[in-house]
């Protein structure tokens, strides 16, 4: 699994000082970062902008692994979701976005987005239950 995460500005972190800064008391989100943090055997990004891939190394990390599909969850469906799947659309990925992994700030933002991901960028927005994946990349 690859993880792309903003990294707060704090260029000198790592994953762990990262997932530190986040379950801080009063941190948004701080309530589930244990269930989402990274493995060890896992892959971490961090970005500076709202696409996973602008700057960062994670085209040259899929390419090398003969990636050609991606599963794309996270926060916020209209913002780093939306931005990220853009990029990886223009890239020849083809993208699922489970409609149940993803979330926005508000309803109306979560559908104008699943909107647009599946519209334009012909992401697969069923919830998760309902894909099925091969082992085939």
């Amino acid at each position: 699994m690859i993880y792309v995460n903003d990294n707060f500005g704090k260029w000198r972190s790592d994953m762990r000082a990262l997932v530190t800064f986040c379950r801080r008391p009063g941190m948004r989100g701080a309530r589930i970062v244990d269930r989402l943090k990274p493995r060890s055997t896992d892959y971490v990004v961090l970005k500076s902008t709202l696409s996973g891939f602008y700057q960062t190394p994670l085209e040259a990390m899929l390419r090398l692994g003969g990636v050609r599909r991606l599963i794309v969850t996270g926060f916020a469906t209209d913002n780093c979701v939306l931005f990220t799947a853009a990029d990886a659309y223009m890239r020849d990925f083809r993208l699922v976005v489970p409609r149940d992994c993803v979330h926005a700030e508000t309803p109306e933002a979560q559908r104008r987005a699943l909107r647009i991901l599946s519209r334009l960028l012909s992401a697969d927005v069923r919830p998760s239950r309902q894909i099925r994946l091969s082992a085939s990349r």
